[in-house]
């Protein structure tokens, strides 16, 4: 059987924590942020956890 290849796009926008947590950046910061309130920009800014249902398959995406 051959080896599971990384999923480079994955391998590229998520990173793994020290617990096994997955985290990841949020959408909707790329452009058009003079309409976005200054509260919703930095809201956006911070990372956050992979959704649970996503988790699994994210996890084998990245050969973990």
């Amino acid at each position: 059987m051959p080896k599971m290849k990384t999923d480079s796009g994955a391998k590229k926008r998520i990173k793994v924590t020290g617990s096994g947590k997955l985290r990841r950046r949020k959408a909707f910061r790329g452009h058009l942020m003079e309409k976005k309130s200054s509260v919703r920009a930095r809201r956006l800014g911070r990372d956050t956890d992979v959704a649970s249902g996503q988790e699994k398959h994210i996890k084998r995406q990245m050969g973990l």
